[in-house]
């Protein structure tokens, strides 16, 4: 079996005038909750094999507290998980297929959309994700990455 571990970046400040969304940096609950988030993964033995995470502040600075409290693991920055799609983030699921846990720390509504479309089939059936929530999606090894192939195994939030 494979794991698909979808880590929604933690409570964010609003913009100030003229910065840019990419540019807002976790308020100071957020970083509790990233690094709640940590904890929660470290306890239930979540290591990522890899993490793909996107450019934006808030999301760097989540991961940043999570490998705080979990210890290092590979990353990379993908800039396609800014703004994605489900059909985007599948795409990036797909391109990793030889990766047994697969970390993703992006943005809503893609997020709680990819959890509702690989659990039920239905990008319309999603019912949200808190900031600095974690879903925990399973599908077989040889599986191909489409609607309602996955199952949710743990949904967790700060």
């Amino acid at each position: 079996m494979r794991e698909l571990i979808l880590l929604r970046h933690a409570h964010a400040e609003p913009a100030s005038t003229g910065q840019a969304d990419l540019d807002r940096p976790l308020s100071a609950v957020g970083l509790a909750e990233a690094e709640a988030a940590g904890k929660w993964l470290k306890d239930n033995n979540l290591q990522p094999d890899c993490v793909l995470c996107s450019p934006a502040r808030r999301t760097r600075e989540t991961l940043e507290a999570v490998v705080g409290v979990t210890g290092f693991f590979e990353h990379k920055l993908e800039d396609k998980v800014y703004d994605a799609t489900p059909g985007t983030l599948i795409g990036l699921v797909d391109d990793r297929n030889d990766v047994e846990r697969l970390m993703i720390v992006g943005h809503n509504p893609g997020l709680e959309r990819l959890v509702a479309l690989l659990n039920t089939g239905e990008t319309s059936d999603y019912r949200g994700m808190p900031p600095a929530g974690i879903a925990v999606l399973q599908f077989p090894k040889e599986a191909s990455i489409e609607p309602g192939v996955a199952s949710l195994n743990a949904f967790w939030w700060p």
